[in-house]
């Protein structure tokens, strides 16, 4: 017994010892393709097919026709290149960023690393690689689910950002503690984005920050919301769903202000809320700052509409929770993004929607 059990050891050793020699084959190939980063090292965002393209036309397809006729069209017009969808331009300006890292750290493996997360078909994997080379994009992971819902998978790719046109499954993957939003597409497409530097726009409360406060604003009223933030203005907010998205920015960004790159960083967060900033600002300022973490510019609106602010920041996404602001934000020309978090889920502009009755019936 003991020399069997010698031997499996002695076999399992000498598996581990081929393993390592192949991964390290694997990792000294040379290549003029840009590998992609580790997943342990890189910022990680997953996009769904349907926000990285514009698959309208085909989705009516799959929904007045099914699955098989779907499929079969897409492989019939498998080497027309899909046209570009919302997320696209927030894609591009990713590759931006990376470049600039590249050029800064050659070696370094920390980067954005783009993931095509999809519940399509494998079928229909050959239309959406001809896409992405058409348009030159850095996408080397793929995640086809064939009508399964990828959530799942989520983890298992170490996402640090998930997107979507799916609200359902948007949802189940903030309830699995994965940063994730819904994007819109904008109305105005003449809001020209920056092509140099990558603009991220974080609403606050139930975005950045946990929905505490929104809670007794929404409950209690704004002097009683004043009243709190002022008696805790020490004690930090806590995290809410995206607070690590912009970690992993900040993370990003101090690579270039080690190089005495900050005036030039092509990284640019900001926070627009409407919180007032003499009324309620200090305590967001000082839980950003008890994190350790940066926003480059902070815009306290107290109320007012954030529409025609976004205009002139020109985001390439913009993070709320509630869908009044994200359609006001829309109908200018920005791209939205709803992260269905919080209390404000439960309002329709400023107003309480009615729940439906529990049934109390054994």
């Amino acid at each position: 017994m003991s020399e069997l059990k010698q031997t499996t050891l002695a076999t399992d050793a000498g598996a581990e010892k081929d393993w390592a020699a192949a991964i390290a084959f694997y990792d000294n190939l040379k290549t003029k393709i840009p590998r992609p980063p580790k997943p342990q090292y890189a910022v990680t965002i997953a996009v769904s097919s349907r926000t990285l393209f514009n698959m309208d036309a085909e989705g009516k397809i799959y929904e007045e026709e099914g699955v098989e006729q779907y499929v079969a069209y897409q492989e019939q017009h498998e080497t027309e290149p899909l046209k570009q969808g919302v997320a696209f331009p927030l894609v591009k300006a990713l590759m931006t960023v990376n470049a600039r890292l590249r050029h800064l750290y050659p070696d370094s493996e920390e980067l954005f690393d783009i993931v095509l997360m999809t519940n399509n078909h494998a079928q229909v994997g050959v239309r959406l690689i001809n896409s992405i080379n058409h348009y030159g994009l850095t996408i080397e992971r793929f995640c086809m689910t064939g009508g399964k819902s990828p959530i799942g998978y989520l983890k298992a790719y170490m996402t640090n950002l998930y997107l979507s046109k799916d609200g359902k499954k948007v949802t189940e993957a903030i309830e699995e503690g994965i940063a994730a939003a819904t994007m819109f597409t904008a109305g105005n497409v003449e809001n020209q984005l920056s092509d140099t530097q990558l603009r991220v726009a974080f609403d606050g409360d139930a975005v950045l920050f946990s929905d505490e406060s929104e809670i007794i604003a929404k409950s209690k009223g704004l002097d009683s919301f004043f009243e709190h933030e002022k008696l805790f203005e020490n004690k930090p907010l806590a995290q809410g769903p995206l607070k690590c998205f912009l970690e992993a920015l900040g993370k990003l960004q101090r690579k270039f202000y080690a190089k005495n790159e900050r005036m030039t960083c092509p990284i640019r967060t900001y926070l627009v809320t409407a919180r007032s900033a003499a009324s309620s600002g200090a305590r967001v300022l000082k839980t950003l700052r008890s994190w350790g973490l940066e926003i480059d510019e902070a815009l306290f609106l107290a109320g007012a509409p954030k529409g025609p602010l976004l205009q002139k920041i020109r985001p390439h996404i913009f993070f709320d929770d509630q869908m009044f602001h994200i359609e006001g934000a829309k109908e200018l020309g920005t791209i939205a993004a709803h992260v269905p978090y919080g209390i404000g889920q439960k309002y329709d502009k400023g107003k309480l929607i009615e729940q439906p009755a529990k049934d109390t019936k054994h």
